[in-house]
C-alpha cells in the first residue's frame, strides 16, 4: 500500500542530518533555527553535512522569522546565500516570496528559480504557501514560475488538518508540479493521510525537544522509525528497516565517540 513514499526530514543542524542518515530516508532539508520555523544554514552546516551524508541536501534559504515579505536587501542577500549553497553542493534551494496581499511574488520567485535551475537543482516554495488566500491561484502562480515542488500542509495549521486541499492539489496539478505535505506528520497519522490525499511524499521534521540551556528540537531517530514502521506495515520502503534499538543503540555510540 505504502510503496515508494519519498520521506523527506527536516534538519536543523549537523547532529540532526547524522541522525535522519542512519535511515533510509530520500531527501534532508537542511535549516538553521527550527524553533523559528527553519532560517539559512551557515556554508559550514552544508560543508560537514556533505561529509557525512550522500543524502540529496536541500537548503533553506530564509533570513529571519515573522514572514516572507522582505525587503530590496534582504532578497538580494537571498539571492547570494542561495548563490554560495548551490555553488558549494546543495541539491535544491527551498524558499517562498509573498506579496503584503499574500499572494505570490512572482517576479522574485522566476529570479529565484533562474538561479537555481541555472545550476541545474530543484527550486522548492516552502511553506509561505499556506499564508495565501486561493490555493488555485497560487499554485497556478509557482507553475508559471517553473517551480519544481512546493511544501504545503494545505492551508491549514498541519497537513492531516489539510488534507482535502492536499488532495485537490494533487490531483488537479500533481502532473505539473510536486506537492509535498509537510507539518505535523507523524506515525498516527501518516497511513490516514497517504491514504486521503494520495500522496507520495511526505516532509516531517519527526523531532521532539531536547535540554542545553534550554530547549531546543532536535530530530528524534524513535520518530523517524516509528514512521518507517507504518510504512513497512503496509508495503516495504527499502528493503533494510533499522529497529528502535539499533536506532538508539547508534545514536550512543555516536555521542559516546564525540566524548572521546
Amino acid at each position: 500500500m505504502f510503496s515508494n513514499i519519498t520521506i523527506e526530514i527536516c534538519a536543523g543542524g549537523i547532529e540532526d542530518v547524522i541522525t535522519a542518515s542512519r535511515f533510509p530516508i530520500d531527501r534532508i532539508e537542511l535549516n538553521s533555527a527550527l524553533e523559528l520555523g527553519g532560517l539559512t544554514p551557515s556554508l559550514s552546516v552544508l560543508l560537514a553535512a556533505k561529509e557525512h551524508t550522500d543524502i540529496p541536501l536541500v537548503c533553506m534559504v530564509r533570513p529571519r522569522a515573522a514572514g516572507f515579505i522582505y525587503s530590496e536587501q534582504e532578497f538580494r542577500i537571498m539571492k547570494n546565500d542561495a548563490q554560495i549553497l548551490l555553488e558549494h553542493g546543495a541539491d535544491g534551494i527551498v524558499f517562498g516570496f509573498l506579496k503584503p496581499d499574500h499572494t505570490i511574488d512572482e517576479p522574485r520567485v522566476s529570479e529565484l528559480v533562474s538561479l537555481i535551475h541555472a545550476h541545474g537543482k530543484t527550486a522548492v516554495f516552502h511553506r509561505a504557501f499556506d499564508l495565501v488566500q486561493d490555493a488555485d491561484k497560487a499554485i497556478q502562480a509557482l507553475i508559471h514560475c517553473h517551480v519544481d515542488r512546493v511544501l504545503t500542509s494545505g492551508l491549514a495549521p498541519s497537513a492531516p488538518k489539510g488534507s482535502a486541499v492536499l488532495k485537490h492539489l494533487i490531483d488537479c496539478f500533481g502532473t505539473q508540479i510536486q506537492i509535498l505535505p509537510g507539518c505535523g506528520i507523524n506515525a498516527d497519522n501518516v497511513s490516514l493521510l497517504l491514504k486521503e490525499t494520495g500522496s507520495t511524499a511526505i516532509h516531517m521534521t519527526a523531532k521532539s525537544m531536547r535540554q542545553d540551556d534550554g530547549a531546543y528540537p532536535a530530530v528524534d531517530a524513535r520518530n523517524i522509525q516509528a514512521v518507517m514502521n507504518v510504512l513497512k506495515a503496509g508495503a516495504p520502503k527499502k528493503n533494510i528497516l533499522l529497529t528502535r534499538e539499533d536506532s538508539e543503540l547508534m545514536i550512543q555510540e555516536h555521542y559516546e565517540k564525540e566524548l572521546l
